[in-house]
């Protein structure tokens, strides 16, 4: 059986047993009880993103993808990419050290850039061929906004169909605004036109991001995952 137990979250993380219970409610209604992947979060810290650093919201989606992750894998430690216009930190959230992480880390960081996609895709995609993991890995990719440089993104996503990593983009920010567009064009490319498997999904969870309840929000991150596994196994991408 794959993750953590109850009864270890309990002990380690006892902020975090409501979340794990919900994650644990979605991962069974999607068929996934048992599965084991990696799981990374990768969060904008452009210079538009600093309400969500001051409301909570980052750290509230930080908490949740660590009580997803409970479940997924077994060492409590859950990757995390910050990104700007280059990559402004590669580093963990874990079960025994959560709270107020972020407000730790991004006390550490500098100037708040622009938003560069790519750079964040490629330093997961190293991260994940560093470990050597053979698990698949569901990529939680949060940004209030689409991309300097669009191309990039688009390549970066359509190569990393051949690997192991599913790529579902959050959305923090107005539901009405344009920039959300490049997400809803990166989430219906082409396959095999341009990828070989659906490799990505997104959803928009609103202004006030915190609001989506644990129950929905796990349902959204893990909607299109299932389907992605069986396209990437039967591609021989995933084992």
């Amino acid at each position: 059986m794959a993750g953590i137990s109850l009864t270890k979250v309990e002990e380690t993380a006892p902020a975090l047993v409501s979340l794990y219970k919900s994650a644990g409610v979605s991962l069974t209604k999607h068929g996934l009880s048992g599965q084991r992947a990696a799981i990374y979060l990768v969060v904008d810290y452009s210079g538009s993103m600093k309400p969500y650093y001051a409301d909570g919201s980052v750290q509230t989606l930080a908490d949740r993808v660590l009580g997803l992750s409970a479940h997924l894998d077994d060492d409590g430690i859950v990757p995390v990419v910050f990104f700007s216009t280059d990559i402004d930190a590669v580093t963990d959230i874990a079960l025994d050290n959560h709270q107020g992480r972020i407000g730790e880390i991004v006390a550490g960081l500098g100037h708040m850039g622009k938003t560069s996609y790519h750079l964040a895709m490629d330093a997961v995609i190293d991260h994940y061929l560093d470990s050597g993991s053979k698990d698949p890995a569901l990529v939680v990719f949060q940004t209030d906004g689409g991309p300097i440089n669009k191309l990039a993104a688009e390549r970066y996503l359509c190569k990393a169909a051949k690997l192991p990593l599913f790529w579902q983009f959050i959305g923090f920010g107005d539901t009405s605004s344009k920039q959300f567009d490049f997400l809803r064009k990166l989430d219906e490319l082409a396959v095999p036109g341009k990828r070989v498997v659906d490799n990505a999904g997104f959803f928009h969870a609103g202004s006030d991001p915190r609001r989506v309840s644990d129950a929905e929000l796990y349902d959204r991150l893990l909607g299109e995952f299932p389907q992605w596994l069986m396209a990437a196994r039967a591609k021989g991408i995933v084992q």
